[in-house]
């Protein structure tokens, strides 16, 4: 829509994993170079990981069209299958017959193509992306894929490709023998405020004007902490951005110009609570495993407490009064030892809200120094979602 304004040859910012867009920031190039010598080496496992939109599909793509020489090569994308639909999908990927194949079939088909593959000095390389989503069962029956090997080497290199939640996966009990397998591992990294600079006018410059915008500092900042370093989201706020200077006929994008566009797609909400939300579990569980130690006290003490309630209950029935009344002496102090951690918790607790009501109130003085913003949508706004 904007090419033309701008002399582009192709939308700089567009979603598509595209390799030949793609920025080679310090984080992309150690991991394009780890997976390059896994696989000269031939590494039986390989893993790549990286938040969503870190470009992990991108250099897996780069990696294929120019950096596999003699290599024979099949990519699996839907990793939502049983173990017969993997095998079946990997040999397909291979160009083996599969139609009618049991698993042991499949199996021995599968290992006799790679002895081929490798008399004839081919290097056979499997790569699976969204792997993060393979049951760990999946993953026990690839690690036994891996065992395909003569005494020269693997005859099958396997790259695991996936978000974060992968490591977490492997990082189980269960798969101990496959983690130990992996030889090479790389994450990418989100790309830090002088690489988002470099990240923008490199993707202008590739799709043929570096020149067609001129980005304030104030406004590469706020992309920079709005997209939190994330290439994807980068993509996406710059695509309006340019929308936006189009529309306008304007070829300086300004700070404010990111913070309107930023509310227009209520950008916060609609790219990362969402994914804060869905981590949530995984959250608390961390933070249950990292209690404080005033709040483990109080658990301990409500937990002695009830102890002791249950003692005297069953002791009762059978014991003298004077062991009752010397439980009843123990209760009484553990109760007062409560009160006094509770009125602790309740101080810091008050201090805290203190606190984040004072950091509140600094927040919001800018704002009320700048006027309030017209009520009006923004142009962008009422071009996805009508209305005025």
């Amino acid at each position: 829509m904007y090419e033309e304004f701008f002399n582009f040859r192709s939308k700089p910012f567009d979603l598509l994993p595209n390799p030949d867009m793609l920025f080679m920031s310090r984080s992309h190039g150690k991991a394009l170079s780890y997976l390059r010598y896994g696989i000269e080496e031939r590494v039986g496992f390989i893993l790549l990981s990286g938040e969503v939109g870190a470009g992990k599909t991108t250099l897996i793509r780069e990696l294929i069209k120019r950096h596999l020489d003699n290599v024979t090569l099949a990519k699996i994308f839907n990793t939502k299958a049983d173990s017969q639909q993997l095998l079946t999908m990997i040999n397909d990927d291979f160009g083996l017959e599969t139609d009618g194949r049991s698993k042991a079939a499949l199996l021995r088909d599968l290992n006799e193509f790679l002895i081929d593959q490798y008399a004839e000095g081919k290097r056979a390389v499997l790569i699976i992306d969204e792997a993060q989503n393979l049951s760990t069962d999946l993953l026990e029956e690839i690690r036994m894929l891996s065992n395909l090997e003569t005494d020269g080497g693997k005859l099958l290199q396997i790259v695991l490709v996936g978000q974060p939640e992968l490591r977490d996966t492997l990082n189980s009990p269960e798969l101990l023998q496959l983690r130990q397998r992996i030889q090479i591992g790389c994450h990418l990294k989100p790309l830090n405020r002088e690489e988002v600079s470099e990240y923008i006018y490199y993707r202008m410059e590739s799709a043929g004007n570096r020149e067609a915008v001129f980005f304030a500092p104030e406004a590469l900042d706020l992309i920079h902490d709005l997209s939190r370093g994330v290439p994807r989201l980068i993509n996406i706020l710059c695509d309006y951005l340019l929308l936006d200077a189009f529309a306008s006929e304007k070829k300086d994008i300004a700070g404010e110009d990111v913070s309107a566009i930023a509310e227009e797609l209520d950008f916060e909400r609609q790219y990362w609570q969402g994914a804060q939300e869905q981590s949530a579990p995984a959250a608390s569980m961390r933070r249950a495993r990292k209690m404080p130690k005033r709040a483990s006290q109080v658990l301990k003490t409500i937990n002695d407490l009830g102890n002791r309630l249950d003692m005297l209950e069953r002791s009762t029935s059978h014991t003298d009064q004077n062991h009752a009344v010397m439980l009843m002496d123990k209760l009484e102090a553990v109760e007062k030892k409560l009160q006094m951690l509770e009125s602790d918790m309740e101080s810091v607790k008050a201090m805290y809200w203190n606190k984040m009501a004072q950091q509140k109130m600094e927040a919001t003085k800018p704002a009320e120094n700048e006027g309030k913003r017209p009520g009006k949508r923004g142009w962008a706004y009422r071009l996805l979602f009508g209305g005025e």
